[in-house]
């Protein structure tokens, strides 16, 4: 069953991808980050009953307190990201996120991957040069080169980056908690830190009538309410993927998401080159399960 959560929780967080490209069209990239959060809750809310309730400690609130500026930070660009390149170009470079983390361990603690870890960043990395490799004729470099070139895929890499820090640090939080009340508790929090920043964003971009439109018609956009739904899900499948398999095993099958992206960036967006991505997504979903769980 565990693999089953931890499938559907990649098939889920994809659909609500596509579904924020698609809104994204007509609307702010920091309304729709503040979307996926707000309306995730009342789907969350269902889940109260069967919570048992922590007795949360310092360290928690600290861990919440560090985490939310990382993950606002995080989710902005992740919007943004999709929303100014192809998901097949954006979503696989997700996969950074655990060779940050060997990085990372390595100058914090001096810790070395073993040889499976070290054959896992190669497959990263040789998976990311395949996403472009059509431009090889241009030269050995010029698939690096197109990364660079692509400012999703450098916002990608930098959401990367931050998750290698926030997953850390959320651990410790579901550690000090646990993590079906987590998984209800942390959405409310993410969506009121990005109200402001939404308002904000959102009303300077219209005059005061405008705004006050727009914001009723807010909570009558049914793409709006699927996405929430989609988020909840990914979440609970998430977690309860989690209570029943080491954490590693379920982020190595919920890395598929990558797969899911670039075959929804073909069929809903039209994107090209996708066998190409998806043989080098493929490649980078393997790397990261050789670093994650071997």
């Amino acid at each position: 069953m565990w693999f089953i959560y931890s499938l559907l929780s990649a098939f889920f967080v994809s659909l609500s991808d596509v579904l924020s490209k698609k809104a994204l069209d007509t609307e702010e990239a920091s309304l729709i980050a503040w979307v996926r959060f707000t309306y995730a809750i009342p789907f969350l809310i269902l889940l109260i009953p069967f919570i048992d309730f922590p007795r949360l400690d310092l360290t928690f609130f600290i861990m919440c307190l560090v985490l939310i500026p990382l993950e606002v930070t995080a989710v902005l660009l992740y919007i943004k990201a999709i929303k100014i390149s192809p998901l097949s170009m954006t979503l696989p470079f997700l996969s950074f996120t655990p060779l940050f983390l060997v990085i990372t361990s390595y100058l914090i603690l001096g810790e070395l991957p073993d040889t499976s870890g070290f054959i896992g960043i190669l497959f990263v990395v040789t998976g990311a040069y395949l996403l472009n490799i059509h431009t090889v004729r241009q030269g050995i470099f010029e698939p690096l080169r197109a990364i660079g070139r692509e400012k999703g895929a450098i916002l990608m890499i930098a959401v990367a980056f931050i998750f290698s820090i926030s997953s850390n640090l959320g651990k410790v939080a579901i550690q000090h908690s646990n993590p079906l009340f987590f998984a209800v508790f942390y959405p409310p929090l993410l969506s009121f830190s990005l109200l402001p920043i939404m308002l904000f964003r959102t009303s300077s971009k219209r005059s005061n009538s405008d705004s006050r439109g727009k914001f009723n018609k807010l909570f009558r956009r049914k793409i709006f309410y699927i996405i929430g739904l989609c988020i909840a899900l990914e979440s609970i499948f998430h977690f309860s993927a989690i209570t029943l398999i080491e954490v590693s095993y379920m982020i190595s099958v919920k890395r598929t998401s990558i797969l899911f992206g670039i075959i929804f960036g073909a069929i809903f967006f039209g994107e090209n080159n996708i066998r190409e991505r998806l043989v080098g997504g493929i490649i980078m979903i393997i790397g990261v399960t050789l670093i994650s769980v071997f």
